[in-house]
């Protein structure tokens, strides 16, 4: 019986390598086709990249040139005649107060600061008591707490007026209105990203330290903290690229004299017809910078956060 089961065995093999579907040429087939979705993949990257970096890149160089030349000829035409200025950069940092961005863009940082910072320590002890603390309903408010993304920011407006407006709080603090409605706004998605992020950490790991005699908060400390770092980055990023950019929070709840860069953009230079281009550029490349340079600076961390593949159980 062992014979002929063997010899049954070998006959199959000749006819799979005779008809040329052996383990060789299955091999040599799924290598040519991860060789081509590779080439392919970074085809499109590429692609992506120059049609995304172009428009930046143009930009740029408008913001370098005099107005004169703007007005005539489009930005490609600086290889031909490399003629630079930071005239406009001087008028949009240091010029007069009616186009001067420096207010502007220290009312930004004070407000994304803390509307970083804030939502990113509720939600690294919110995350954890969803993922590590065993206790009933966690599931269910984790689901709530998730879907809160979908309220529309709009719809607290009117509240948050209601709220701090005349308070002693909000006159203690001119920008609490703004950072409470940021904090909100941002705490679901950076519950959600750390959650997940949370959940990878081995449980051996945790197991390993109530053995130890490690209490919840030391277990958060010690050993949660510390492996949550890619999460964190992530959600703070979030976060951060939600304050730099928000318009409607600043311009309802931080009253005209704490506008941030994009009330300030709007009003110091696109709704004047007399502002030039040039300026305007300017100020638009400064508006965005910091955004860009933060995703260049955290790329690593932010990856690893979002994928919560930083650590495998």
């Amino acid at each position: 019986m062992t014979a002929a089961v063997t010899q049954t065995d070998a006959s199959l093999q000749d006819a799979e390598t005779a008809m040329g579907g052996g383990p060789q040429r299955r091999s040599a087939a799924s290598s040519a086709r991860n060789l081509l979705g590779n080439r392919i993949g970074s085809a499109i990257a590429i692609v992506i990249a120059v049609l995304w970096t172009v428009p930046t890149f143009g930009l740029f160089l408008s913001s370098l040139r005099p107005e004169s030349d703007i007005k005539r000829t489009g930005w490609w035409t600086f290889f031909g005649n490399p003629v630079l200025t930071l005239e406009n950069y001087e008028q949009v940092l240091g010029g007069s107060t009616s186009t001067n961005l420096s207010l502007y863009f220290m009312n930004s940082l004070v407000i994304c600061i803390p509307a970083t910072l804030l939502p990113l320590a509720l939600a690294i002890m919110a995350a954890y008591a969803f993922s590590v603390l065993e206790w009933r309903g966690r599931d269910t408010i984790f689901v709530v707490v998730f879907a809160l993304q979908i309220v529309p920011l709009q719809m607290s407006l009117i509240p948050l007026l209601r709220i701090f407006s005349g308070t002693a709080a909000a006159d203690a603090f001119p920008y609490l209105a703004v950072w409470v409605a940021h904090a909100a706004f941002a705490m679901p998605l950076a519950t959600f990203l750390l959650h997940n992020f949370m959940s990878e950490v081995p449980r051996d790991l945790i197991e390993a330290a109530r053995i130890d005699g490690a209490g919840p908060w030391r277990i958060f400390h010690s050993v949660i903290l510390p492996l949550a770092a890619p999460g964190l980055v992530a959600a703070g990023l979030f976060a951060f690229v939600r304050g730099w950019n928000d318009f409607i929070f600043a311009l309802t709840l931080a009253g005209p004299d704490r506008q941030t860069l994009p009330p300030g953009l709007v009003n110091t230079f696109i709704s004047e017809a007399s502002t030039s281009w040039p300026a305007l550029m300017a100020a638009s490349l400064i508006v965005s910078v910091p955004v860009c340079i933060a995703f260049i600076l955290l790329q690593r961390f932010l990856v690893g956060g979002i994928t919560a593949g930083a650590v495998k159980g």
